[in-house]
Order: C-alpha cells, then sequence, then structure tokens
C-alpha cells in the first residue's frame, strides 16, 4: 500500500469565485435563492493592510474564500470536485479536506504498471492545478509505502521524480506512520508532549480548584491520549504501558496520590477507563455508528452483518461477520477485523441499544467492571 500526503500553496487564496460559483450551480445543484446566498457572501469583499496606526487603501478581493470560517474549508472541498474524476479514472482511492489531499493505492507484482499509473495521475492533477490557479507544495508532497518487501533502490527507481518525496515516516492528521505501523514514534510523540503538560499543570495545581484542574487534565493530556487512539488496538504491550504511564501520573497529579501507591484503585474512583479500555471503547462507538449508518459509507462498506443460512439463534443476536486474516500483526489491527471482534462479544442489550447516548453509558459500564472487577 502507498499513501501519498498532497499539500497546496496558498491554496484558499486562490479560488477563482465564478468557477466556484458554477461548479456550485452545475456540479452540486444549488440554485436559486441559495446560489444567490453564495454570491452575496463571495462579492463585494475588500481588504487593506494595517500597521500600527497606519492603514493602506482598501482593493477588491475577486478570489479566494475566508480562512478560518465555518465555510472556508467546504467551499474549498466544492472547488476541488473535478478531482474526483481524475482519480476515479486511474482507480486511485483518495479523501481530502480543504488543501490537504491524501490518495492511496496498493502495489502490484507488476511495480511499473502500478506506478505508471500513479505518475499519469499526478501529471494530469498537476495539469487541473495549472489551470485553476492552484500550485502543488513540494516541500510538503510526501510518499510512505506501507509493508513493502521490495528494495529501497529498486522502489526510488521505479517512482523516477517522486522517489524524493519519499520518506519512512509521515505525519498524517497528526499521527506519526512509518512504514511497518508500529506507530512508536506517535507514542512518544504523544508521551513527550503530555508528561510536558502535565509538569506546567503541576506548577499551577495549588492555585486551580480540583474541578478546574481535572479539566486542565482532560483538555492538554487526556485528549491527546484519547486523539486517534482506535489506532493503538493491537500494539505491543510494552507501548501501551508508555501510554498508561501517562494517565497514571495525571491521576496520581489531580488526587495527589503518592508515586509507589496502588494506582488501580485511584484510576477506578474516579472512574477513567485505563489506555487498553478507552481504544476499545473508541472503536466500539465508530461501530455502533457505522451500524446505525451515522459514519461514512466507506466504513459501512467493512462490516457485514452476521445472517445464517438457516436459522438459528444467532440470527437476532445482531452480530458481524469476522473476516479471517493473514497477517496478525497487520491484518488483526484492522478497523475490518478488529470493530467485529470486539462487537461480538458485547451483551446483546448493549448491542441493542437505540441510541448513541445509551450505547456509550452501557458501554463504558461494561468496560468500567471488565477493567475494575472488584469495584
Amino acid at each position: 500500500m502507498v499513501l501519498v500526503l498532497l499539500d497546496l500553496s496558498s491554496a484558499f487564496d486562490m479560488v477563482d469565485h465564478n468557477i466556484l460559483l458554477l461548479r456550485l450551480e452545475h456540479t452540486v445543484g444549488i440554485r436559486g435563492t441559495a446560489l444567490d446566498w453564495f454570491k452575496s457572501y463571495l462579492a463585494d469583499r475588500s481588504f487593506s493592510v494595517n500597521l500600527g496606526t497606519f492603514s493602506s487603501s482598501s482593493a477588491p478581493v475577486c478570489c479566494g474564500v475566508p480562512q478560518g470560517s465555518v465555510l472556508g474549508p467546504i467551499l474549498f472541498s466544492l472547488y476541488l470536485l473535478p478531482l474526483d474524476a481524475i482519480f476515479e479514472k486511474y482507480n486511485i482511492a483518495f479523501h481530502c479536506y480543504a488543501d490537504d489531499i491524501q490518495i492511496y493505492f496498493e502495489l502490484t507484482d507488476d511495480l511499473a504498471v502500478s506506478l505508471h499509473h500513479f505518475q499519469e495521475c499526478m501529471r494530469e492533477v498537476k495539469e487541473w492545478f495549472l489551470s485553476n490557479s492552484l500550485v502543488l507544495n513540494d516541500k510538503k508532497t510526501e510518499i510512505v509505502v506501507f509493508n513493502s518487501k521490495i528494495p529501497r533502490a529498486r522502489l526510488c527507481a521505479a517512482l523516477g521524480s517522486f522517489a524524493n518525496f519519499s520518506c519512512d515516516y509521515v505525519s498524517n492528521l497528526g499521527v506519526l506512520l512509518n512504514s511497518s505501523l508500529k506507530l512508536d514514534k506517535q507514542v512518544s510523540a504523544v508521551v513527550r508532549s503530555s508528561f510536558h503538560q502535565l509538569r506546567l499543570i503541576s506548577k499551577a495545581r495549588h492555585y486551580v480548584p480540583h474541578e478546574d484542574l481535572e479539566k486542565l487534565i482532560h483538555a492538554f493530556v487526556t485528549s491527546r491520549l484519547d486523539y486517534c487512539n482506535s489506532l493503538y488496538y493491537g500494539l505491543p504491550s510494552s507501548l501501551l504501558l508508555r501510554l498508561q504511564t501517562v494517565q497514571n501520573a495525571a491521576a496520581r497529579l489531580l488526587t495527589g496520590t503518592r508515586k509507589f501507591c496502588p494506582i488501580t484503585p485511584v484510576l477506578a474512583s474516579l472512574h477513567w477507563l485505563p489506555i487498553r479500555y478507552r481504544i476499545q471503547f473508541k472503536i466500539l462507538l465508530l461501530t455502533f455508528k457505522t451500524i446505525n449508518k451515522l459514519a461514512p459509507s466507506y466504513l459501512s462498506e467493512l462490516l457485514k452483518p452476521h445472517t445464517p443460512a438457516r436459522t438459528l439463534r444467532s440470527a437476532t443476536q445482531q452480530l458481524l461477520i469476522q473476516p479471517r486474516s493473514r497477517l496478525k500483526s497487520w491484518d488483526d489491527r484492522a478497523f475490518a477485523l478488529a470493530a467485529p471482534v470486539l462487537w461480538n462479544t458485547l451483551p446483546l442489550d448493549l448491542r441493542a441499544s437505540d441510541s448513541i447516548a445509551l450505547f456509550k453509558s452501557r458501554l463504558k459500564t461494561h468496560l468500567f467492571n471488565l477493567a475494575f472487577p472488584s469495584s
């Protein structure tokens, strides 16, 4: 699998208003009052430069979408709609949000053919960018090849002009990924930044009320532990233990527990799920949303309900099909396999929850009982 991260230079400022309005009308189908509203939103904008007490004269803005706005990224994504056809033409999957684009494709046995399709695709993409006043930022373009047994020298030769973009590690939405998906650098980065925040919070703990101290810990530490933590499923215990030490340190800071005192009763009293169960919570919540049509279609395609060929008791258990895996260290960590395994172990009343709020409440209680059986 090859993942390519693309970035555009000054993208938001280069959006042509006339082209964007044509796309909204003819491609998206927005007409009438709604289209007039978009026209009024984009028209009659101006800008000036302020420096101290001095201001330049105003100049009209004929292109660009407002950065920092809610509509800005959405309008830019609509501006990029024609890219869909280019990627689909070469059978390359992609995701994009605003000016961050990632494409991915599998390497076949014929390496030259696979990468030729990629190079042709990128040639068309660059031509489209130029014709629409956009420029690809080569400095932020990165390519990583996952689980490839192809020698690096041969791979770089096949990549041609894109060989300079090949990396061992890439940052994708703030997550450090390497070619083996070990996530050791990601865990190290999370642990390092979390402990830094804990040191800063500890300096103010005597001046902050207990309730506000807990909010600070959740905002600056727990949020880091929970961000994209579903990717940590199946990681070695040594890496999960490093993340657990961060949570333990946060619990000790909040409660004033000494270093060598048992931490399990403290976590139970705070109702904090340990890292391992927080990971399961995230995956199971995403599974519930996927089953109930509350998640993107590309996730729904990965999960299939279990329907026995003949009438069995399992037909009413709301189970999922568990695909077979070949590589335990890779396949078992994928959402398509991890989700059914975890889901099928839940009690029926939990799987049958009829709302997200009820499911989350029951799920936390279930996982809490597993984490602290004596509580």
